[in-house]
């Protein structure tokens, strides 16, 4: 054969071949078409989480069907890890457009040679692709489809989406999916951080996850983390030395449990906003952890049936820096389910010093002004003190730090209990009163309910003078629905702060250092304790969340303990509250002007409520069927009210809801929101009331 003959034969030979690769690329190419694009939406797919201020996870949450699969990519990931990963998986990574041929030619060699799969040749994209497609079937159109989408996915995402994709999908033995899931699962802690074993375990995994589970078969997952170590030091990953240190580590023989912080609170923002996979709330999930753990301690050693609520704020801020709602959310014996952050419950004397501070901002009153603690009648009401003794002429000072409820009670007649409550309401609290029961001194002594949280932030107020600030318990979220409320003026705050840092610390604590105040509910069913110093509020309650008594349970010596001792893990020294301008200092009642060494009252002698005409509703009469026209999306006609005798001024309350302003007139009007069972409340200056209940027709 002539040399001219040869090369033709070998140009028509290169031709053939390079058009049957052109046609199969075109073949190939048009198969792979077919396909269609690939839906990357499983992929995205993942827990929502709840993380605090700083993005550590509180609480993540499975997904519908009870997978883990928590969001992560490769830079959430130790970088060993994924070098060990590429180096064991898929060496060639960097070298092939998502699949190696040479691994594809070494595995189909193998099989034929030895009859059975060796190395099944997949690359870590064919892996990927697997994943997001997954399919039962082990078939050669099945592994050409796998080809086709692993070169989709290159071209669509690159290596590194790649990597990111495998890192958040791979499945790690039961309803594990992802990385981090499984480093949480496994090894308690997020995968940023991870020793040379424990990453060979996680890069071991996914090739058999049922079978290598640590928790069911532990010496097969050693088996394999050991393969691991063993070829990723070959490929000089990690040293020799390394690998056989890393081999002695044991695996993990059980799961651990996710993290479970702030639970209430996570699962009331995943509530209210479902769409959201990531939400970021205020707390502090260190200090969070730090409360958890005290409200545990405290009430394993109060009792049984106990639990307790912790709510810390960000005085200038607002923010809600820890809140807890029970000491243990997962013990059914102490009610755990129950958020007693939220739930109202009665204050006790928590909130006589919102008594005082009306006081000293009416100027009817100063911290040395003379009280009385004697025993006294409020008409039916008759009061006693906690110890059922009497101090006799005590200053307010004194009154407030030692809780004397007399002298309290006489405050709150002479500031009138509708305009405190009308305060308590203006400030953003929500309060629940007794049905069937008109509103009288009593709520000065804890006679209405009134929840954690809202007593947290109305304190929270006297560290800012006088302000109670918008809480924000979410940063990612809206703005708060409840703006910046005022509680006072910034005289009165400060004086009201100065005088609970005085008050008597528990036996844990020193005194003179936080402004705090206690209060223990009708029954010993609630023990409460609220502290605050410039920068922080705290507020702490204790008691059965079934609202059952528990002998003995006294806020002083149950809530406040917990209170100085959650003080005390802010890490940090105590600010005191500087006073503002305005403030009268004295030393003693004597060096008071005149008017204030005794409480003033402004009333004139005959307007004494045991003096003047019984207070009473003159309209609408009690049990009255009133047709106001209401109905059909009508708004209907007010409703005229009218009281006789009393002492102005009065306020009106529907429903428990103040109308208003306390108004020196007799007469008010209400704007039913519809037909229904009304009940109408009207209080005087001096505590008295009356009520009826009608039917808006």
């Amino acid at each position: 054969m002539t040399k001219a003959r040869s090369r033709r034969r070998f140009a028509v030979l290169a031709f053939s071949a390079a058009l049957l690769l052109v046609l199969a690329d075109l073949a190939w190419t048009g198969w792979a078409a077919v396909l269609g694009p690939l839906d990357f939406a499983a992929s995205r797919e993942a827990s929502t989480l709840v993380v605090d201020r700083d993005g550590r996870l509180l609480r993540p949450f499975t997904l519908p069907d009870g997978r883990w699969r928590l969001p992560a990519a490769t830079h959430d990931v130790d970088p060993r890890y994924v070098a060990m990963l590429v180096a064991y998986e898929d060496s060639r990574f960097y070298r092939h457009s998502g699949v190696d041929l040479r691994a594809l030619v070494r595995a189909a060699g193998q099989w034929l040679m030895r009859g059975r799969i060796v190395s099944g040749g997949s690359t870590l994209s064919m892996q990927v692709a697997r994943l997001i497609e997954p399919r039962a079937e082990r078939t050669l159109p099945a592994k050409l489809r796998q080809i086709a989408r692993a070169e989709q996915i290159e071209r669509a995402v690159g290596k590194a989406g790649v990597l990111d994709r495998y890192v958040g999908l791979a499945p790690f033995g039961g309803n594990l999916e992802g990385v981090r899931a499984a480093s949480l699962a496994w090894f308690g802690k997020e995968p940023l951080r991870l020793t040379i074993a424990e990453a060979a375990l996680l890069v071991a995994l996914p090739q058999s996850p049922e079978a290598r589970r640590p928790d069911r078969f532990p010496q097969a997952a050693r088996a394999a983390r050991d393969r691991v170590l063993d070829r990723v030091a070959a490929r000089g990953v990690v040293s020799a030395e390394e690998a056989a240190a890393a081999k002695r580590e044991p695996v993990p023989a059980t799961r651990k449990a996710f993290p479970e912080l702030a639970a209430h609170a996570a699962e009331e923002a995943v509530a209210a906003d479902r769409q959201a996979k990531v939400i970021r709330l205020a707390i502090d999930a260190r200090l969070q952890a730090k409360l958890e753990a005290l409200a545990r301690e405290s009430v394993a050693k109060l009792g049984p049936k106990l639990s307790a609520a912790i709510v810390v704020i960000d005085n200038s801020s607002g923010e809600v820096r820890a809140r807890i709602g029970a000491a243990d959310p997962d013990d059914s014996s102490r009610d755990g389910a129950i958020d007693m952050s939220r739930a109202p419950r009665s204050p006790g004397s928590a909130l006589k010093p919102f008594i005082y501070a009306l006081a000293f901002e009416e100027g009817l009153a100063h911290p040395e002004t003379v009280l009385f603690d004697r025993p006294t009648r409020w008409g039916a009401y008759a009061p006693e003190n906690f110890d059922l003794g009497y101090q006799g002429t005590v200053t307010a000072r004194k009154a407030l730090q030692l809780s004397l409820n007399l002298p309290a009670v006489e405050l709150l007649a002479e500031v009138g209990p509708a305009t405190f409550l009308a305060r308590l309401h203006g400030a953003g609290a929500e309060i629940e009163l007794p049905k069937e029961t008109p509103i009288g001194l009593a709520i000065g002594l804890g006679g209405l309910g009134v929840s954690l949280t809202d007593i947290a932030r109305l304190y929270a107020g006297f560290a800012r003078g006088g302000e109670a600030p918008a809480l924000i318990e979410r940063l990612d979220g809206a703005p708060p629905v409840i703006g910046p409320r005022r509680v006072t003026d910034p005289v009165a705050a400060w004086y009201v702060a100065d005088i609970l840092r005085g008050a008597p610390p528990p036996a844990n604590a020193l005194s003179g250092r936080i402004a705090f105040k206690t209060g223990t509910s009708y029954g010993f069913r609630d023990a409460l304790a609220v502290g605050f110093d410039r920068g922080t509020t705290i507020a702490v309650w204790v008691g059965r969340p079934d609202n059952g008594p528990t002998p003995g349970l006294i806020g002083r010596q149950a809530a406040a303990p917990i209170l100085f001792d959650a003080f005390a893990r802010l890490g940090r020294d105590v600010e005191i509250i500087k006073p503002p301008k305005g403030v009268l200092s004295a030393a003693i009642t004597a060096d008071l002007p005149p008017p204030l060494r005794h409480l003033r009252k402004d009333a004139p002698e005959t307007m004494d409520a045991t003096e003047a005409a019984a207070l009473k509703i003159a309209f609408p009469p009690d049990g009255a069927r009133i047709d106001l026209g209401v109905g059909d999306g009508a708004p209907g006609a007010p409703l005229a009210l009218k009281a006789l005798g009393g002492v102005p001024p009065f306020a009106w309350f529907v429903n428990g809801t103040p109308i208003g302003e306390a108004n020196l007139r007799r007469q008010s009007a209400w704007q039913p929101d519809g037909a229904g069972f009304a009940r109408v409340t009207v209080v005087d200056a001096k505590g008295a009331s009356d009520a009826v209940t009608v039917r808006i027709e």
